[in-house]
């Protein structure tokens, strides 16, 4: 009897190198996420209509509120300039935080024309004690927000927002 050969042929699966075509994989973000994960999502996409898509999916009052605060000339802050000495919250994420989203109602106490009859001082401490109790990426998106420099650690501007929300009415709000 002839010997056969039982061995058989292993082939290893074709797979196609990554480019930038083929590189479309979705990242989901958790229910309610908090509004630096939303910006920082939207400032890793690469084209202004994948920026404009993802703040359409992702609106909501805070992030709206955040982005007219930082982009419409017309809001100017009611706090000091620069740095903000508070204590970060130290407690993982998603536990033991406010978020912006909770926030947001107050965030009229800190532009003028909000709430001008609290003093510097007492506005001061709240948004201390807000920064305090807000993850800490949240808090810092907030700082920058106050300064107009959200475009310093974020790829977005003015112009991705008004494509994305067009009912927002720019100007006439001090």
């Amino acid at each position: 009897m002839p010997k056969t050969s039982t061995t058989t042929k292993t082939t290893k699966p074709r797979t196609r190198k990554a480019t930038s075509s083929t590189t479309t994989t979705r990242v989901a973000l958790p229910p309610n996420p908090f509004q630096s994960e939303i910006l920082e999502l939207v400032s890793k996409a690469r084209t202004r209509q994948k920026k404009v898509e993802l703040l359409k999916e992702h609106r909501n009052d805070a992030l709206v509120s955040l982005l007219i605060w930082n982009f419409d000339d017309s809001v100017q802050s009611a706090l000091p300039e620069g740095p903000v000495p508070y204590k970060p919250n130290e407690a993982p994420k998603g536990t033991e935080h406010t978020s912006l989203r909770s926030e947001q109602r107050s965030f009229y106490n800190f532009v003028r024309g909000g709430n001008d009859k609290l003093s510097k001082t007492r506005r001061e401490t709240i948004f201390i004690q807000m920064l305090e109790g807000l993850h800490p990426e949240e808090a810092d998106l907030l700082i920058l927000v106050k300064d107009k420099e959200l475009i310093n650690k974020y790829n977005i501007n003015r112009g991705h927002v008004e494509e994305a929300y067009p009912d927002i009415q720019w100007g006439g709000r001090s």
